[in-house]
């Protein structure tokens, strides 16, 4: 039977571990087939390669390809320094030879209406693609993003990382779905949560780790899983409560850029206006573990 979602990943794999989180996610839900992985943001190279190595982990074999790593906006990348830390030897991970933009137009326009693109990190490479071939906004089936506050005045990461690209793609028509962070920050990852993610094989056991890194690097014992919650809207909208269609506008520039705003009415977009954390956060763990183990069963002798 065919899944219910043909996906692209577009990531910023490697800095927040809530990606290597969402990516883990995926390949442990049968609605999804992962048909490609696209990295931006920084040193898309290593974030490909970290993308790589956990679907070895996952006993996947999935295509990855290295996108922009200069936002169109200009502004400088935020690095966090441990990306790429937990690992051994990922130069020897190998990934597509064909640039993520030119991946997704080639894939999404081939297949109009039917790949859904989970784009958790800043908006370049899919504004890229929009600028790339006039086909393709056309043709991406639905979009999920990662970005934006829309009840308080704080500039979110993504979009304040890449407030242009943001620019070009709520200008695009895509039919989309945002979650931001007033959703995001209703589910927690804390300790208990380790425990059983830990023992889901070795991807489990590596994601441990990443969250352990992340806390240390926050001095925090919990982190929010803003991306697995976004990949959640997509597969099983019914735990989340969404906004009529409307339009974001986001600041583009000085002490206020990045800052979002939902306005209801003409325009392509929802954002997600509640959800029930414990339950979110348990589907995700849910996912997480059965990719995990899954992976181990298929690797044991």
């Amino acid at each position: 039977m065919r899944a219910a979602h043909r996906v692209i990943l577009d990531t910023d794999i490697g800095t927040d571990v809530d990606d290597a989180m969402a990516l883990s996610q995926l390949f442990g839900l049968a609605e999804v087939d992962l048909v490609g992985i696209t990295t931006v943001y920084g040193d898309t190279l290593l974030r490909a390669r970290l993308a790589r190595r956990l679907a070895r982990l996952a006993g996947r074999e999935v295509p990855v390809h290295a996108g922009r790593r200069d936002p169109l906006s200009g502004r400088e990348v935020w690095w966090a320094g441990h990306e790429g830390a937990l690992y051994e030897d990922l130069e020897r991970e190998s990934i597509e030879p064909t640039d993520a933009v030119a991946f997704l137009v080639e894939r999404v326009v081939a297949n109009p209406g039917e790949i859904d693109v989970v784009a958790i990190g800043p908006l370049t490479n899919v504004a890229e693609a929009i600028a790339a071939d006039p086909r393709f906004a056309g043709a991406v089936r639905h979009l999920w993003v990662m970005g934006g506050a829309f009840t308080t005045d704080e500039p979110e990461h993504n979009f304040r990382s890449d407030t242009h690209a943001a620019e070009v793609v709520f200008a695009s028509g895509i039919p989309m779905t945002v979650t931001g962070l007033e959703a995001t920050r209703q589910v927690e990852i804390r300790r208990d949560e380790l425990a059983r993610i830990g023992a889901a094989g070795e991807l489990g056991a590596m994601l441990v780790a990443e969250i352990e890194q992340w806390w240390r690097f926050w001095n925090e014992e919990w982190n929010v899983p803003h991306d697995p919650v976004t990949v959640l809207t997509m597969v099983e909208p019914g735990l989340f409560e969404f906004s009529p269609t409307g339009r974001i506008e986001v600041e583009l520039n000085g002490d206020d850029a990045g800052r979002s705003r939902f306005v209801t009415g003409d325009g392509s977009a929802c954002i997600v206006t509640g959800l029930d954390g414990p339950t979110v956060a348990a589907r995700v763990v849910d996912a997480i573990e059965r990719a995990g183990i899954a992976a181990a069963v298929e690797a044991a002798p």
